[in-house]
């Protein structure tokens, strides 16, 4: 009589397909909840960012869904640029005439520090927010364009 392997699928233990099932189950699972404030720990968020250089600047594009900007710190020290700040919950866990079912929004601290190639004046650094999105626009220093130089290729 073939064995079968229902009991597995619903938790129990002795059958060594079950353990895998559960592992491949939660894998999925874990994927399906990332949020664009990825966590690195029970209490750690960072935000997604992107990064693109031009001849002239960096430009760092950061998501804060659901942060204000009120609640954002930039920061610009020995080559490093730091962006801080705190997603606040917007429920209210005081409210007896609520039982919460679900709850998968990420809400705390969170920090995320970006080394920088070049030290950029801190004059002409420009940070703006709209919509949940940090741009974060660095020029380059005069002296570093200056220290780029195109090399000609030559055919041997």
């Amino acid at each position: 009589m073939p064995r079968s392997y229902l009991p597995s699928l619903l938790g129990r233990d002795d059958d060594p397909f079950g353990s895998l099932f559960r592992e491949v189950q939660k894998t999925f699972e874990d994927f399906s909840h990332r949020s664009p404030l990825a966590g690195f720990g029970a209490d750690v968020m960072a935000p997604r960012i992107d990064i693109a250089e031009s001849k002239d600047a960096i430009d760092l594009t950061a998501e804060l869904p659901g942060v204000d900007e009120k609640d954002v710190d930039v920061t610009l020290a020995d080559g490093m640029l730091t962006i801080r700040g705190e997603k606040k919950t917007a429920r209210d866990e005081r409210d007896k005439d609520k039982n919460w079912h679900v709850v998968e929004r990420s809400y705390g601290s969170f920090s995320r520090a970006i080394s920088l190639p070049f030290d950029p004046e801190p004059g002409k650094v420009e940070a703006k927010f709209d919509k949940g999105v940090l741009h974060i626009h660095l020029p380059k220093p005069a002296e570093m364009a200056k220290k780029q130089q195109k090399i000609e290729i030559k055919k041997t």
